[in-house]
């Protein structure tokens, strides 16, 4: 990449000199600036292990280096990206992985650090979703993950990836992230903090991302930071983790706004240092603890992440002044739920107890248990996954909860790879051996890909219009 195709302002250059530690050299971060970005994916546990994902992809020759604060995250190299966009493949297509820069899996791995184990986790600005989705396999679907995102047009994003990936834990959010101090006070064991910034990390995937920078409008976004790292440890219950990130490099929006914090409750947060968080942390920690990541030190984006204890309660904020109105779902009686859930069986779809049947008119939810306490508090965009609608024949069942939930190994219509094309691109399927019911989970590779009617001798495509895609969507075998 030629050297003045990155665009840096003078104040800038000027404030990383000085931002800069003594170890790190100054033309090796402007170098490492210039240089595009290194492809990187995150396997999807809650689908498949890391170990069996590698032996599925081995035969297309990807080269997968490993990412070394998270164990199911590798860089990619692989020559067919011209004629197959990584995310057109079958694997992307199917959940098996998300494409995610490797510095954007730190804030995750911080928060899940020492091995903790939160129930209830609280993601403020989530969309597209890499982080949010990486929360959720960490927390095996278990739990309630709430998923927030400000941006209106973003939500639709956040869900299609939850979906895909068969994520059940996560409830979402469309707020400003300053409301849940107030509106959900002490509710979460964990919340990641991952917070809008003035993105000065993300030039080698963007040239032009400091073209409209000011030292003022760094002010002015570490304003908002300030308010909304507040309102999150108004969240956060006594003994939880706050992990604050950002995909920008000025200290006015990373270490400055956590030592506002600090210096706001001196008696109820400190700092867990990440210095042991992988090997060669060091590299990146600052005296204060955080992870300070310039590109060049592992060859990726610019990233910020602190973590956070609160060590004790603090005064609440006022109750919020609006109203959530009435809660449109009622749960659903043990027999009727006992009824659907055997009618699911029928089909393939299975769920434990962590999750827990609601219904609204005709439509069939399922919410993650843990979610309870928080309803009727905020207003919620979505909840859990849609199972189904009824209609006089019975149960018409949704996409996601195939997706998330079907039993493969149970009942599952094994595609060629022909016939998953076919499936992908909307088109009814003739399969070369019938399925022995008329509702069939079709697979590929073992996985669900959606449910299917048998008509006479073709299989009826349920898959929704808006992931229908066209042309290549199959790796090359090298073998």
């Amino acid at each position: 990449m030629a050297q003045n195709s990155v665009y840096f302002p003078d104040e800038f250059l000027a404030q990383m000199r000085e931002a800069m530690p003594a170890h790190l050299s100054f033309e090796d971060f402007l170098a490492a600036c210039q240089r595009p970005l290194r492809r990187s994916i995150r396997i999807n546990t809650l689908k498949i292990t890391v170990d069996d994902f590698l032996a599925l992809v081995a035969p297309y020759g990807w080269q997968l280096t490993p990412v070394p604060w998270c164990a199911e995250g590798f860089w990619i190299e692989r020559e067919e990206e011209d004629a197959l966009p990584l995310g057109s493949t079958a694997e992307h297509l199917s959940g098996l992985f998300y494409i995610q820069e490797a510095s954007s899996m730190l804030p995750v791995a911080a928060l899940f650090a020492e091995g903790e184990r939160p129930e209830r986790v609280m993601d403020v600005a989530a969309a597209p979703g890499s982080k949010t989705t990486q929360i959720a396999a960490r927390m095996g679907n278990r739990g309630m993950l709430l998923a927030n995102e400000f941006s209106a047009s973003r939500v639709k994003v956040l869900h299609a990836n939850i979906s895909r990936c068969g994520i059940s834990n996560t409830a979402l959010t469309h707020f400003d992230g300053r409301v849940f101090g107030a509106a959900l006070p002490e509710c979460f064991d964990a919340i990641l903090l991952d917070a809008p910034c003035s993105g000065e990390g993300v030039v080698r995937k963007d040239a032009d991302a400091l073209k409209n920078w000011s030292l003022a409008s760094n002010q002015a976004i570490a304003d908002t930071q300030r308010e909304l790292i507040d309102s999150a440890f108004h969240a956060l219950r006594p003994g939880g983790t706050l992990v604050y990130s950002t995909c920008t490099l000025n200290r006015d929006e990373n270490e400055s706004v956590v030592a506002w914090l600090l210096a706001r409750y001196p008696q109820a947060v400190e700092i867990a240092p990440l210095g042991t968080l992988f090997p060669g942390a060091e590299q990146a920690l600052t005296p204060e603890g955080f992870l300070h990541v310039f590109p060049q030190i592992y060859d990726c984006e610019g990233f910020f992440v602190a973590r956070l204890r609160k060590t004790a309660a603090i005064d609440p904020l006022p109750a919020p002044g609006y109203k959530v109105g009435k809660f449109p779902f009622a749960p659903m009686k043990s027999r009727e739920s006992a009824a659907v859930a055997d009618a699911a069986r029928k089909v393939g779809i299975e769920w434990d107890d962590t999750l827990t049947l609601w219904q609204r008119d005709k439509e069939i939810w399922l919410f993650p248990g843990e979610i309870a306490p928080l309803l009727g508090k905020v207003r919620f965009s979505r909840i859990g996954l849609k199972l189904a609608e009824t209609h006089n024949k019975g149960f018409r069942w949704q996409h996601e909860a195939v997706i998330a939930l079907a039993n493969t190994r149970k009942l599952g219509h094994e595609l060629t790879l022909e016939e998953a094309e076919e499936w992908y691109r909307g088109r009814d399927v003739y399969p070369q051996q019938s399925p022995a019911t008329d509702d069939v989970i079709v697979t590929f590779q073992g996985f669900p890909l959606g449910l299917a009617k048998r008509i006479g001798s073709r299989l009826k495509n349920s898959y929704p219009r808006e992931l229908v895609r066209d042309g290549k969507l199959f790796a090359n075998r090298s073998e």
